[in-house]
């Protein structure tokens, strides 16, 4: 008994300890905040460090609108403002990309559309706005696909036949189903019954207009062809 009762002073007492230190780390963060609140706001690069320095303590300023970050910073407001753009964005897109939209095109677009605002957005910025869109349901989701990052905007479950696809199509924008068969050695069974269900869930579209006669699978989210439709909405 007397090696437990020691055993849980020690262990009461390391906690302790942990929250003093984090309630020290926290105060710390709060007066670092007021002191750079203009970089925070206006510099991305800043912005971002800020927010890792934050996660190292538990400190979410995303966490509400409401308290002591929202009114010392605006950020807050600033990502609820990125994430209404965004869906405008993929809404507007949608038609031509089926809910699939490249995170850098996505970005560049948003910055378009932000031009006359002065605060300027990172690919960081993007992330954790998309981050809080998730209380909107089933899409909003960032998915990988090679070296690229794809935003979903729609409840579209992809498996892994249609990553590698589309990991395949971003090199010149679409494939051919002898191009797929060849570089992912698929039965042709195969590589058609993954396009076709692209091409059903709007994220791939048919060009037979060539004179080897051989169908072309493009996919926008890989040719960024949707670019003038985003900037114009």
């Amino acid at each position: 008994d007397q090696y437990r009762l020691l055993g849980e002073n020690v262990a009461k007492l390391r906690t302790d300890l942990m929250k003093e230190q984090l309630a020290t780390f926290r105060s710390q963060l709060e007066d670092f905040a007021r002191k750079h609140k203009n970089d925070i706001r206006k510099n991305p690069t800043f912005r971002s460090q800020f927010h890792e320095m934050c996660a190292k303590v538990g400190v979410d300023p995303l966490a509400s609108n409401k308290g002591f970050w929202a009114e010392l910073l605006g950020i807050g407001d600033f990502y609820y403002e990125l994430g209404v753009q965004i869906v405008e964005i993929c809404l507007a897109t949608r038609p031509h990309n089926g809910g699939l939209i490249n995170l850098q095109e996505l970005c560049n677009l948003l910055r378009q559309r932000r031009k006359s605002n002065r605060e300027a957005v990172s690919e960081d910025d993007c992330l954790r706005a998309i981050s809080k869109l998730k209380v909107l349901g089933n899409g909003y989701e960032v998915i990988s696909v090679g070296k690229k990052k794809l935003v979903r905007s729609v409840p579209t479950e992809l498996n892994k036949d249609h990553n590698q696809i589309l990991e395949l199509a971003q090199a010149q924008g679409f494939v051919t189903v002898d191009e797929v068969e060849r570089r992912l050695s698929w039965t042709s069974g195969r590589a058609i019954d993954a396009l076709d269900i692209l091409l059903e869930e709007g994220l791939a579209m048919v060009d037979d207009g060539h004179r080897d006669r051989k169908r072309r699978y493009w996919f926008p989210c890989a040719s960024s062809i949707s670019s003038s439709m985003g900037a114009d909405s």
